[in-house]
């Protein structure tokens, strides 16, 4: 395992630990929890927050962190070619787009770990074969280690790899951020069960910030 990859799991299993704390206690709870790392500064509780990026999407537009303001945005890593988990994490990333399809303020947000062939033409086809609107779903792509460091950013696994399927290992999982760029939730993008659950916290996020 590389030390992109021990650094990323570590990351990922203390994003666990929060959730798990969070979910017992669950009864006290009114809002969803910040997940992440987090520290004491001055006594006051300093939260990880998904520091700036910017990217190109699948109709050139220019896609950075002001992109989603005011807005929650729901993001994943895949990559066009992807022979393994990645269909099944686009169809929960479909449900997704179809339960919120009336709602402006959520949108979703898909890097390509493959800066090579996933070109914005590349990009281009793969949103238009899925029929979706690039204003609510953008497909980005980037410098390639600034997508993987987006990646550690968000507690998941993305990076080359020759001895994986497709030449890339990467993570499954769908990443929930409020409009603070804080992470307040995620799921399995393979397990249809753990999006459900994703799929409440989406629309409890909402409604907590409803009027922001």
């Amino acid at each position: 395992m590389t030390q992109r990859s021990l650094f990323s799991l570590s990351c990922f299993c203390v994003l666990v630990v929060f959730l798990l704390t969070a979910c017992t206690q669950e009864e006290k709870q009114d809002s969803l929890p910040i997940l992440g790392f987090r520290e004491v500064v001055n006594g006051d509780t300093v939260y990880h927050k998904i520091k700036d990026f910017e990217f190109v999407d699948q109709d050139s537009n220019r896609i950075v962190n002001a992109t989603f303001k005011d807005k929650l945005y729901v993001t994943d890593f895949f990559f066009t070619s992807c022979p393994t988990i990645c269909p099944k994490v686009k169809q929960q990333m479909l449900r997704i787009y179809d339960k919120f399809a009336e709602e402006d303020r959520l949108v979703l947000l898909s890097h390509s770990i493959d800066v090579r062939r996933d070109t914005v033409a590349t990009l281009k086809r793969f949103a238009q074969k899925l029929e979706v609107d690039g204003k609510r779903w953008h497909f980005v792509t980037g410098e390639e280690d600034h997508i993987y460091d987006m990646a550690d950013d968000y507690f998941v696994v993305a990076q080359k790899d020759p001895n994986a399927p497709g030449g890339f290992d990467h993570s499954g999982k769908i990443i929930l951020v409020d409009p603070d760029r804080y992470v307040r939730s995620f799921a399995d993008g393979t397990d249809p069960e753990s999006v459900d659950r994703l799929l409440l916290d989406i629309q409890q996020l909402l409604d907590e910030t409803a009027g922001q």
